[in-house]
């Protein structure tokens, strides 16, 4: 019996017209071999579980690999546009991923099966098609860390390395990535029929998100305009978990945006090591679009460029409506979360003065964003002194720290409560880039040990994994605020 035929395939979007797509078979990798493979997530797609990559029969790398053909795929290199830095760019499309086939998982949900790195398709302009290790490890794990965080997320359910040169800044090899999400539809894919005038398909799309992904939407009496709201709330609440986790993305082009609200297309991101709102992590972001503090903004950019596309659909009473909600959704998102993280169940009057401080303190003392807050959690353990000892300025972190538990004393629970809450919201494991790169360096060797580390504490970053402290260190010199490459 073949692993396949535990799954139940739903291969829907190809029944969309070709204007969505183009049919391409993945390209093979030299001497393909598994580097991951996500239990957790197969078992949940319909997968039997197995006992590490070892396990894995050859069929499964072999299809995937592109290899032999799989009577149950049916691959297709997606058409979109976007706007790339705030410019447009028609030539847009899946350049090196293929969407396999869509599963129906055990919930009954159906998801995509991705592979990123296959090869050449009809829209990688000047690209090789192809993915190398270091993207792709990063990737694999940022999903799960996100996952982990209980943010909305893309997820990774393998990663296979391969020997197959590839040539970037310098010769790497070909690595390939098995994505998986309930949607890969980009805000682009709109943006795409609107500037072609194909407002016939632009609405056979809509449709078709409606249909799949919001069908609570069908029952309203203006659906395309319910469903644009639905994506304004998932996006506004999707960067307040960015913001609230000091995760930056880095790359916030419009055919980068999930529209379903999902974290999507991993690249240049960091999570926030030493507190820094400008924080830039996209070396090649010279003029900051993408920074940190710019997220919120470009979101909203994002959602503007989104509503122009979707102008022939929609009123524009009704974009703007849903625009202007935009960001009194988000900052309610991420003041929630902030209360949350302190372990204030009620909203008072000087909370917001308290929030601001509080940044004020790590901006100007470079404090340690994650162990920041871990450290606040574990209050019902250990003296105040210990989050005073974070800071530079002991002096000021002093007044912070009074301020803050004088605020605890309107909550109804007791310290032990309050920071048992705290431990389930602030992370102490963190994906920190040096973490990743180290995990690259040993995959390029061929071994996944790090990956296999990482990914125990990212499932689950709260808990305290004692066998695993050496990940929660701080990052050395070298792996602060590194700035990363799009390549990959």
């Amino acid at each position: 019996m073949s692993i396949w035929d535990h799954l139940s395939f739903n291969n829907r979007f190809v029944e969309l017209p070709q204007t969505f797509y183009s049919r391409v078979d993945p390209t093979p990798l030299l001497n393909s071999r598994w580097l991951a493979w996500n239990n957790i997530l197969a078992t949940e797609l319909g997968f039997p579980s197995v006992d590490g990559t070892q396990s894995l029969d050859a069929d499964l790398l072999n299809s995937l690999s592109g290899l032999v053909d799989n009577e149950n795929f049916d691959p297709i290199a997606m058409k979109y546009a976007g706007h790339q830095f705030g410019a447009y760019n028609p030539d847009l499309g899946d350049g090196r991923g293929l969407l396999l086939s869509q599963v129906v998982a055990k919930s009954g949900e159906t998801f995509d099966l991705h592979l990123k790195g296959a090869g050449k398709t009809p829209y990688s302009r000047m690209g090789d098609g192809r993915a190398v290790i270091r993207s792709t490890v990063r990737e694999y794990l940022c999903s799960e860390a996100m996952a982990g965080l209980n943010i909305p997320t893309t997820r990774a359910l393998a990663m296979m390395i391969s020997d197959t040169p590839v040539y970037r800044e310098k010769q790497e090899k070909g690595a390939l990535l098995l994505r998986v999400s309930e949607s890969h539809i980009r805000f682009g894919h709109f943006e795409y029929l609107f500037y072609t005038n194909q407002l016939a398909e632009q609405k056979l799309l809509a449709d078709k998100v409606i249909e799949w992904h919001f069908p609570e939407c069908l029952s309203e009496e203006k659906p395309y305009a319910a469903m644009f709201n639905q994506i304004v709330d998932r996006t506004a609440e999707m960067i307040a978990l960015w913001q609230a986790n000091g995760f930056a993305h880095g790359v916030m082009n419009t055919d980068n945006m999930s529209i379903i609200g999902q974290t999507f297309d991993y690249g240049p991101f960091a999570f926030m090591d030493e507190y820094n709102s400008r924080l830039i992590c996209n070396h090649s972001d010279y003029q900051g679009r993408y920074a940190f503090n710019q997220q919120p903004r470009i979101g909203m950019w994002n959602l503007s460029a989104l509503a122009h596309a979707l102008s022939p659909l929609i009123e524009r009473a009704d974009l703007e409506g849903a625009l202007e909600m935009y960001e009194p959704q988000m900052n309610g998102y991420f003041s929630q979360l902030m209360r949350r993280k302190l372990g204030l169940l009620s909203k008072q009057e000087g909370d917001s003065r308290l929030f601001e401080s509080m940044f004020e303190l790590m901006s100007q003392n470079r404090v340690d964003y994650p162990r920041f807050f871990r450290t606040l959690s574990d209050l019902d353990t250990q003296s105040e002194q210990e989050v005073i000892d974070l800071v530079i300025d002991r002096e000021a972190a002093k007044l912070w720290v009074d301020s803050y538990l004088t605020r605890c004393e309107l909550e109804q629970e007791t310290t032990e409560q309050r920071c048992q809450k705290m431990r389930a919201i602030n992370p102490k494991y963190v994906l920190r880039n040096y973490l990743a790169q180290l995990a690259i360096d040993k995959a390029e060797e061929g071994d996944s040990s790090v990956v296999d580390a990482l990914m125990v504490v990212l499932a689950d970053p709260y808990a305290e994994h004692p066998d695993y402290e050496y990940l929660a260190a701080l990052p050395p010199e070298w792996g602060k605020e590194m700035e990363i490459s799009c390549s990959s």
